[in-house]
């Protein structure tokens, strides 16, 4: 990608953040310079101001900036260790939704991917779509053995979010470059990890797969239900899975049913992450409330496996040794684990970040999980 397109597309971006009051907030006025003031000002007088908390604002920035960008708050609203739980919380909310393409690019897609013949045979029952994201659509079809989701992307995505990457790699660099605080964030490596997941789930082979696994996993252990890839249908662009009834937890109504035992549903998610985390080190590294469905039957069904994360055996007991002991309040093995992983510097005290963790430990030890906020526990590890 060429420089000057990098900084074209980093421009835009800047007075999008801008406008909604994100970069050259109000509250800062005073501390910049008076160009920045002039810009900023004038910049909220022609858009009517910006509204709302700073995490609020950022969302509705990276909604409007497009698909990479709606990527990136996501990936952003998994550190609230760096960037604090109300913004993170806030980034949680941003609505990965865009208007659909169109029926004639969808049927175009799969063309390209099964060929004409197939394609009019595989998918001839496809409904408009149902649901418009940024990477992808999904339409509904009714065959003699069920119902299918089909996951089609969108049209040039890849070259789009290529585009998009390359320039916010170069903010990073230059970022990393000129800022000695910023190289603690390591930007160069965040970016770069996030541009690898974007673009891994522009290889829709590769979600069928995760979903495939996680689907092994589950029947073994029977904590979520995961859709049945359905692989006659399924390529590099195309994804068709079982279609899954119920209602995403990201309606607020969705726990309301009479016959919905919170308690228990709120153990089977955590003991299924768990178990797949730490027995066999792999988990849907998405597990967003848009991708929790609750089923007729009362079970979560997990969609969306574009991002499977996946621990090695070290890591797996290190991590359980962790739990272990703060389930045990052990906070001295608990600090043992953490120097022996090397996530603390060699040259610290093992009393003193003991000490620490049972600052954090013990406030919350008991407590119910409604009323443990993990963004604010985050954030006091990182601080120690």
């Amino acid at each position: 990608m060429g420089m000057i397109g990098d900084y074209r597309r980093l421009m835009r971006a800047g007075m999008s953040l801008a406008r909604h009051d994100v970069v050259l907030p109000a509250a800062y006025q005073s501390r910049l310079p008076l160009p920045a003031r002039v810009a900023g000002g004038t910049l909220r007088l022609l858009t009517g101001g910006a509204r709302g908390r700073p995490g609020q604002r950022l969302a509705r920035a990276l909604e409007s900036l497009g698909p990479a960008y709606i990527k990136l708050g996501q990936f952003l609203a998994t550190r609230p260790d760096v960037f604090g739980s109300e913004v993170t919380t806030d980034l949680g909310h941003l609505k990965d939704k865009l208007p659909p393409f169109s029926m004639k690019a969808a049927r175009a897609a799969l063309v390209a991917e099964f060929g004409a013949e197939d394609a009019a045979r595989l998918f001839a029952e496809l409904s408009e779509p149902v649901a418009a994201a940024s990477l992808a659509q999904v339409h509904r079809m009714v065959l003699p053995d069920g119902a299918r989701a089909v996951k089609i992307l969108r049209p040039k995505i890849e070259e789009q979010l290529t585009r998009e990457l390359s320039a916010m790699k170069r903010a990073a660099r230059t970022i990393e470059g000129i800022s000695s605080e910023s190289r603690r964030l390591k930007p160069v490596a965040f970016t770069e990890t996030i541009a690898t997941a974007m673009m891994r789930e522009t290889d829709l082979r590769l979600e069928a797969g995760g979903a495939d696994e996680m689907r092994a996993l589950s029947e073994k252990n029977g904590y979520f239900h995961i859709p049945k890839v359905d692989w006659d249908r399924t390529g590099r662009r195309v994804l068709t899975t079982d279609w899954v009834e119920g209602v995403p937890l990201t309606d607020p109504k969705a726990l309301d049913r009479p016959d919905i035992d919170r308690v228990k549903l709120a153990n089977d998610i955590t003991r299924g992450f768990l178990t797949n985390a730490i027995e066999h080190g792999v988990f849907h590294a998405d597990m967003h409330e848009g991708n929790l469905i609750l089923t007729p039957e009362g079970r979560i069904a997990l969609v969306d496996f574009g991002i499977i994360g996946r621990i090695g055996m070290i890591e797996r007991r290190f991590l359980a040794e962790i739990l272990w002991g703060f389930l045990k309040r052990d906070y001295v093995r608990v600090a043992e684990v953490h120097f022996e992983a090397g996530y603390v510097p060699p040259t610290q005290s093992v009393g003193d970040f003991a000490q620490a963790l049972r600052t954090i430990g013990e406030p919350i030890h008991g407590k119910p999980a409604e009323e443990v906020s993990m963004g604010r526990v985050l954030l006091q590890l990182f601080d120690y």
